[in-house]
């Protein structure tokens, strides 16, 4: 597939990497057109072809206390908001079957959580929907048997598939990247480098996740490097009172300059090719 595939989506004859960029979770509208439009003017300003991130509901919680979401038809007409204010694509995770046609009637990239990419029926309804199926690796798997579920997707009559790398779990409270596995999967689909939940602390006693969000540019940076199609960061203005996943994410008054950086990194890269 091309970026082209992707309706809305900007600056796709530039030579940049694209970025999937947004809030964990959706916790109202307010906070969701303010995130979008900072980013925007970033990558606008970078020509950086930007997908706005931000998932409807989190279902994949520690804690039965934990924050789920503002409820699903809100939180998806909020990412319709945003898409249609700044015409912008944008992107969300699915959880059950039904939640794939409903989620695409109202944004323009369907995600499959990494711990669900597995999961067959899932995968194909998301597939049958015609919108572009982002499939997260499972911390539980190889580069290399990706390969089998981008199948999947296509033997569903849809070749408009990403493969997004979110770190390979070590011991019980650890998240690694081999960066090994970047050139792998590129040959199966496009592939994006999720860098702030590779930087995630997972299965801490308290049953809250915690993180590295210092190692972000750290990441972001052999990502580049090492020819990833996309970077996926997740942002907020106040990341210490977000709702979901606060201790991994970037503070949105730090995007800017990372971003600057990461281009600068790109251009030089490819000039050595």
């Amino acid at each position: 597939m091309t970026l082209n595939d992707v309706p809305k989506l900007q600056h796709t004859n530039s030579d940049n990497f694209f970025l999937l960029c947004g809030p964990c979770a959706i916790e109202g509208e307010e906070m969701a057109l303010r995130i979008a439009e900072k980013v925007l003017g970033i990558t606008d300003k970078l020509q950086i072809p930007y997908v706005f991130k931000g998932s409807f509901k989190k279902a994949n919680r520690s804690r039965i206390d934990s924050f789920t979401g503002i409820g699903d038809e809100k939180a998806l007409k909020i990412l319709q908001k945003v898409s249609k204010t700044f015409d912008i694509p944008t992107i969300t995770d699915i959880h059950e079957i039904s939640d794939a046609t409903m989620a695409a009637e109202y944004v323009d990239v369907l995600q499959i959580p990494a711990f669900l990419v597995r999961q067959t029926d899932l995968v194909v309804a998301a597939a049958e929907t015609g919108k572009v199926v982002n499939l997260k690796k499972g911390q539980f798997m190889s580069p290399e048997a990706m390969k089998h579920a981008v199948q999947k997707v296509k033997d569903a009559g849809n070749n408009k598939v990403w493969i997004t790398d979110r770190g390979t779990m070590f011991g019980y409270q650890d998240m690694i990247v081999d960066f090994r596995g970047i050139p792998t999967m590129r040959q199966y689909a496009p592939t994006v480098l999720d860098v702030t939940h590779s930087l995630q602390q997972p299965n801490q006693s308290s049953g809250v996740t915690g993180g590295r969000p210092d190692m972000i540019e750290t990441i972001a940076r052999a990502g580049i490097v090492n020819n990833v199609d996309g970077l996926f960061i997740e942002t907020h203005f106040d990341p210490a009172n977000a709702k979901s996943d606060g201790a991994n994410m970037l503070h949105l008054d730090h995007l800017e300059k990372l971003m600057k950086n990461l281009v600068a990194i790109r251009r030089t890269v490819r000039n050595l090719q």
